[in-house]
Protein backbone atom coordinates (compact mmCIF):
# COMPACT_ATOMS: atom_id res chain seq x y z
CA UNK A 1 0.00 0.00 0.00
CA UNK A 2 3.05 2.30 0.41
CA UNK A 3 5.07 2.92 -2.86
CA UNK A 4 8.66 2.11 -2.77
CA UNK A 5 9.73 5.65 -3.44
CA UNK A 6 7.75 7.11 -0.41
CA UNK A 7 9.18 8.38 2.48
CA UNK A 8 7.12 7.00 5.32
CA UNK A 9 9.13 7.94 9.02
CA UNK A 10 8.78 5.31 12.03
CA UNK A 11 7.67 8.05 14.04
CA UNK A 12 4.26 8.40 11.87
CA UNK A 13 1.35 6.13 12.64
CA UNK A 14 -0.63 5.18 9.72
CA UNK A 15 -4.01 2.98 9.40
CA UNK A 16 -3.09 -0.87 7.78
CA UNK A 17 -4.94 -0.10 4.87
CA UNK A 18 -3.80 3.27 4.20
CA UNK A 19 -2.21 4.11 0.19
CA UNK A 20 0.88 6.38 -0.07
CA UNK A 21 2.21 7.22 -3.82
CA UNK A 22 5.35 7.22 -5.16
CA UNK A 23 7.78 10.23 -3.80
CA UNK A 24 5.18 11.31 -0.88
CA UNK A 25 7.01 12.37 1.97
CA UNK A 26 5.16 11.84 5.97
CA UNK A 27 7.35 12.80 8.92
CA UNK A 28 7.16 12.05 12.15
CA UNK A 29 4.25 12.64 14.63
CA UNK A 30 1.92 12.02 11.64
CA UNK A 31 -1.89 10.06 12.55
CA UNK A 32 -3.21 9.18 9.16
CA UNK A 33 -6.85 7.37 9.54
CA UNK A 34 -8.44 3.89 7.51
CA UNK A 35 -9.28 4.27 4.36
CA UNK A 36 -7.08 7.04 2.98
CA UNK A 37 -5.22 7.33 -0.02
CA UNK A 38 -2.18 9.72 0.03
CA UNK A 39 -1.22 10.29 -3.58
CA UNK A 40 2.10 10.96 -5.38
CA UNK A 41 4.30 13.73 -4.38
CA UNK A 42 2.53 14.79 -1.11
CA UNK A 43 4.42 16.04 2.35
CA UNK A 44 2.74 15.84 5.00
CA UNK A 45 4.30 17.39 8.25
CA UNK A 46 3.61 16.71 12.11
CA UNK A 47 2.18 16.90 14.47
CA UNK A 48 -0.68 16.23 11.91
CA UNK A 49 -3.40 14.30 12.67
CA UNK A 50 -5.87 12.91 9.20
CA UNK A 51 -9.12 11.62 9.88
CA UNK A 52 -10.79 8.36 7.96
CA UNK A 53 -10.91 8.42 3.84
CA UNK A 54 -8.87 11.27 3.97
CA UNK A 55 -8.02 12.00 -0.04
CA UNK A 56 -4.85 13.69 -1.01
CA UNK A 57 -4.25 14.53 -4.42
CA UNK A 58 -0.30 15.23 -5.86
CA UNK A 59 1.75 17.89 -4.64
CA UNK A 60 -0.23 18.77 -2.07
CA UNK A 61 1.08 20.40 1.42
CA UNK A 62 -0.13 19.55 4.50
CA UNK A 63 0.85 20.45 8.31
CA UNK A 64 3.81 22.51 7.22
CA UNK A 65 5.11 25.26 9.35
CA UNK A 66 3.19 28.24 9.27
CA UNK A 67 3.74 31.20 7.44
CA UNK A 68 3.79 33.87 10.57
CA UNK A 69 6.88 35.35 10.93
CA UNK A 70 6.61 34.95 15.02
CA UNK A 71 6.67 31.42 14.55
CA UNK A 72 9.75 29.94 16.06
CA UNK A 73 9.24 26.13 15.72
CA UNK A 74 6.76 25.34 18.66
CA UNK A 75 5.10 22.00 18.09
CA UNK A 76 1.63 23.33 17.01
CA UNK A 77 -0.80 21.02 14.60
CA UNK A 78 -3.61 20.31 12.28
CA UNK A 79 -5.95 18.06 13.34
CA UNK A 80 -8.43 17.73 10.36
CA UNK A 81 -11.80 15.43 10.70
CA UNK A 82 -13.01 12.41 8.01
CA UNK A 83 -13.60 12.10 4.49
CA UNK A 84 -12.03 15.38 3.95
CA UNK A 85 -10.60 15.89 -0.18
CA UNK A 86 -7.41 17.90 -0.86
CA UNK A 87 -6.66 18.13 -4.12
CA UNK A 88 -3.41 19.60 -6.47
CA UNK A 89 -1.11 21.69 -4.52
CA UNK A 90 -3.66 22.66 -1.42
CA UNK A 91 -1.32 24.01 1.44
CA UNK A 92 -2.90 23.44 4.95
CA UNK A 93 -0.57 25.03 7.58
CA UNK A 94 -0.51 24.40 11.44
CA UNK A 95 -1.26 26.91 14.61
CA UNK A 96 0.63 29.18 16.08
CA UNK A 97 1.53 29.61 20.08
CA UNK A 98 0.79 33.06 19.95
CA UNK A 99 -3.28 31.89 19.19
CA UNK A 100 -4.71 28.27 19.12
CA UNK A 101 -1.52 26.50 18.77
CA UNK A 102 -4.19 24.27 16.42
CA UNK A 103 -5.39 24.51 12.71
CA UNK A 104 -8.50 22.79 12.90
CA UNK A 105 -10.95 21.35 10.01
CA UNK A 106 -14.00 19.18 10.31
CA UNK A 107 -15.31 16.70 8.27
CA UNK A 108 -16.24 16.25 4.61
CA UNK A 109 -14.72 19.05 2.59
CA UNK A 110 -13.68 19.76 -0.54
CA UNK A 111 -10.23 21.73 -0.89
CA UNK A 112 -9.73 22.23 -5.06
CA UNK A 113 -6.90 23.13 -6.48
CA UNK A 114 -4.23 25.51 -4.82
CA UNK A 115 -6.46 26.73 -1.67
CA UNK A 116 -4.60 28.32 1.18
CA UNK A 117 -5.17 27.79 4.73
CA UNK A 118 -3.68 29.32 7.50
CA UNK A 119 -2.63 28.97 10.83
CA UNK A 120 -4.94 29.01 13.56
CA UNK A 121 -8.24 28.70 11.48
CA UNK A 122 -10.85 27.03 12.40
CA UNK A 123 -13.22 25.07 9.58
CA UNK A 124 -16.30 23.28 10.63
CA UNK A 125 -18.00 20.52 8.38
CA UNK A 126 -19.26 20.17 4.65
CA UNK A 127 -17.25 23.08 3.57
CA UNK A 128 -16.65 23.68 -0.20
CA UNK A 129 -13.67 26.09 -0.79
CA UNK A 130 -13.04 26.26 -4.48
CA UNK A 131 -9.97 26.47 -6.73
CA UNK A 132 -7.15 29.38 -5.13
CA UNK A 133 -9.49 29.87 -2.15
CA UNK A 134 -7.30 31.82 0.27
CA UNK A 135 -7.93 31.96 3.97
CA UNK A 136 -5.27 34.05 5.98
CA UNK A 137 -4.40 33.13 9.62
CA UNK A 138 -6.94 32.89 12.51
CA UNK A 139 -9.95 32.75 10.30
CA UNK A 140 -13.12 30.69 11.73
CA UNK A 141 -15.62 29.15 8.55
CA UNK A 142 -19.00 27.79 9.53
CA UNK A 143 -20.55 24.34 8.24
CA UNK A 144 -21.75 24.36 4.63
CA UNK A 145 -19.83 27.68 3.94
CA UNK A 146 -18.75 28.17 0.19
CA UNK A 147 -15.94 29.91 -1.32
CA UNK A 148 -15.77 30.67 -5.17
CA UNK A 149 -12.87 30.38 -6.84
CA UNK A 150 -10.20 33.57 -5.99
CA UNK A 151 -11.80 34.63 -2.98
CA UNK A 152 -9.86 35.47 0.14
CA UNK A 153 -10.87 36.18 3.53
CA UNK A 154 -8.70 38.58 5.93
CA UNK A 155 -7.40 37.26 9.40
CA UNK A 156 -9.70 37.10 12.23
CA UNK A 157 -12.50 36.97 9.78
CA UNK A 158 -15.73 34.46 10.66
CA UNK A 159 -17.96 33.21 7.47
CA UNK A 160 -21.07 31.88 9.03
CA UNK A 161 -22.96 28.75 8.85
CA UNK A 162 -24.23 28.16 5.20
CA UNK A 163 -23.13 31.44 3.40
CA UNK A 164 -21.78 31.68 0.11
CA UNK A 165 -19.40 34.27 -1.51
CA UNK A 166 -18.54 34.36 -5.31
CA UNK A 167 -15.62 33.99 -7.32
CA UNK A 168 -13.15 36.58 -6.90
CA UNK A 169 -15.00 38.19 -3.03
CA UNK A 170 -12.61 39.74 -0.59
CA UNK A 171 -13.79 38.93 2.56
CA UNK A 172 -12.68 42.13 5.53
CA UNK A 173 -15.87 41.83 7.51
CA UNK A 174 -17.16 39.12 9.53
CA UNK A 175 -20.09 37.36 6.79
CA UNK A 176 -23.49 36.48 8.47
CA UNK A 177 -24.96 33.30 8.44
CA UNK A 178 -27.07 32.21 5.30
CA UNK A 179 -26.17 35.27 3.19
CA UNK A 180 -24.55 35.98 -0.35
CA UNK A 181 -21.69 37.74 -0.66
CA UNK A 182 -19.60 39.32 -3.64
CA UNK A 183 -17.64 41.59 -4.60
CA UNK A 184 -14.36 43.62 -3.81
CA UNK A 185 -14.91 44.65 -1.17
CA UNK A 186 -17.47 42.10 -0.68
CA UNK A 187 -21.03 43.17 -0.54
CA UNK A 188 -23.92 41.26 0.81
CA UNK A 189 -26.60 40.21 -1.78
CA UNK A 190 -29.04 38.67 -0.17
CA UNK A 191 -29.93 35.16 1.29
CA UNK A 192 -28.67 32.21 -0.05
CA UNK A 193 -32.43 31.16 -0.48
CA UNK A 194 -30.95 27.77 -3.37
CA UNK A 195 -28.60 26.63 -1.22
CA UNK A 196 -30.84 26.80 1.62
CA UNK A 197 -33.25 24.72 0.11
CA UNK A 198 -30.86 22.14 -1.40
CA UNK A 199 -30.30 21.75 2.36
CA UNK A 200 -33.90 20.79 3.34
CA UNK A 201 -34.06 23.79 5.22
CA UNK A 202 -38.63 24.66 5.79
CA UNK A 203 -40.28 26.97 3.89
CA UNK A 204 -41.43 28.45 7.06
CA UNK A 205 -37.57 28.76 8.06
CA UNK A 206 -36.48 30.59 4.81
CA UNK A 207 -39.41 32.92 5.26
CA UNK A 208 -38.43 34.05 8.43
CA UNK A 209 -34.32 34.41 7.93
CA UNK A 210 -35.56 36.59 4.88
CA UNK A 211 -37.40 38.50 7.21
CA UNK A 212 -34.98 38.63 9.34
CA UNK A 213 -32.36 39.60 6.44
CA UNK A 214 -34.56 42.75 5.83
CA UNK A 215 -33.91 43.80 9.08
CA UNK A 216 -30.79 43.99 9.21
CA UNK A 217 -30.11 45.53 5.92
CA UNK A 218 -32.86 47.18 4.49
CA UNK A 219 -34.65 49.09 7.68
CA UNK A 220 -32.39 51.33 8.65
CA UNK A 221 -32.17 49.70 12.31
CA UNK A 222 -29.25 50.05 13.97
CA UNK A 223 -27.41 45.94 14.65
CA UNK A 224 -28.58 46.02 18.35
CA UNK A 225 -32.04 47.45 17.59
CA UNK A 226 -32.38 44.97 14.16
CA UNK A 227 -31.30 41.97 16.60
CA UNK A 228 -33.76 42.57 19.29
CA UNK A 229 -36.79 43.31 16.92
CA UNK A 230 -35.50 39.52 15.66
CA UNK A 231 -36.13 38.18 18.68
CA UNK A 232 -38.96 39.76 19.62
CA UNK A 233 -40.50 38.45 16.47
CA UNK A 234 -39.06 35.00 16.04
CA UNK A 235 -37.90 32.01 18.00
CA UNK A 236 -36.98 29.49 15.57
CA UNK A 237 -33.62 28.09 15.58
CA UNK A 238 -32.82 29.11 12.31
CA UNK A 239 -33.28 33.16 13.12
CA UNK A 240 -31.37 32.86 16.78
CA UNK A 241 -28.64 31.34 14.25
CA UNK A 242 -28.47 34.48 12.14
CA UNK A 243 -28.79 36.81 15.07
CA UNK A 244 -25.88 34.63 16.81
CA UNK A 245 -23.76 34.77 14.02
CA UNK A 246 -23.78 38.94 13.88
CA UNK A 247 -23.43 39.00 17.44
CA UNK A 248 -20.23 36.93 18.00
CA UNK A 249 -18.97 39.63 15.33
CA UNK A 250 -15.71 41.26 16.43
CA UNK A 251 -14.34 43.35 13.15
CA UNK A 252 -17.70 44.23 12.30
CA UNK A 253 -20.47 42.59 9.51
CA UNK A 254 -20.62 42.82 5.44
CA UNK A 255 -22.48 45.38 4.80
Amino acid sequence: MIHTTAIVDPGARLAEDVEVGPFSVIGPDVEIGPGSRIGPHVVIKGPTVLGARTRIFQFASVGEDCQDKKYAGEPTRLVMGDDNVIRECVTLHRGTAQDRGETTIGSRNLFMAYVHVGHDCVIGDDCVLANQATLAGHVTLGNFGILGGLSAIHQFCHFGDHAMAGGGSIITKDTPAFVMINGNPARVHGLNQVGLKRRGFSTEAIKALNECYKLIYRQGLTVPQALEEIRRRYSLVETEAFAASIEVSTRGIIR
